[in-house]
């Protein structure tokens, strides 16, 4: 992420920034028509309770960038524009996940989400300044295959969690958990 950059001199629109990971401001036209669509997509698929998984994964696959067969996510579901989340086969996720998709969220084969978990990819400055131009940026979230996150969890920007890894329920993921690890609390911690 290039927080020094001049936001005039860039030629690259306020979506390329986004999408590179690079300083950029949220309110962009072109971004805002983005969250507009998901948010009528989203009012769609968040009345999908009485349809089953196939239904649901048909509508997931018009919005993501990868729907792995069997996916199932169940409604409420909140994301920034849908078109920056990759799902691997069987990812379930529980009532009332909210991922920030402003960057890349890659979700393994086989990953279970409890209720409530955000999956969060926006940052912004540390410097008041930048922060007052309105300007943000994304870290990119990786979890593997087989992971386990319990309900209520918090995933961090630029966090990746290894496969087969565990996240306990309630806990705030700030560092990248090792395959197979069990994480828990705040900030969330390797336990043996």
């Amino acid at each position: 992420m290039d927080q020094g950059a001049d936001q005039g001199a860039d030629p690259r629109s306020q979506k390329q920034r986004m999408l590179a990971g690079d300083l950029y401001i949220a309110d962009d036209p072109e971004l805002a028509a983005d969250n507009r669509r998901v948010s009528a997509w989203m009012d769609r698929y968040n009345a999908t309770n009485t349809l089953g998984q196939p239904e649901r994964q048909a509508l997931l696959a018009e919005m993501f960038a990868r729907v792995g067969e069997g996916c199932n996510i169940r409604p409420p579901f909140h994301c920034d524009y849908g078109y920056n989340i990759s799902l691997g086969r069987g990812v379930f996720m529980n009532f009332n996940c909210c991922v920030l998709d402003v960057v890349a969220v890659t979700i393994g084969d086989m990953t279970q989400i409890g209720p409530g978990v955000q999956i969060l990819t926006a940052d912004h400055p540390r410097d008041p300044a930048q922060r007052r131009q309105m300007l943000e940026f994304g870290r990119p979230v990786v979890i593997g295959a087989n992971v386990w996150i319990g309900g209520g969890a918090l995933i961090m920007p630029g966090v990746t969690i290894g496969d087969d890894a565990i996240i306990g329920a309630g806990s705030v993921v700030t560092r990248d958990v090792p395959a197979g690890a069990v994480a828990v609390g705040n900030p969330a911690r390797i336990r043996g």
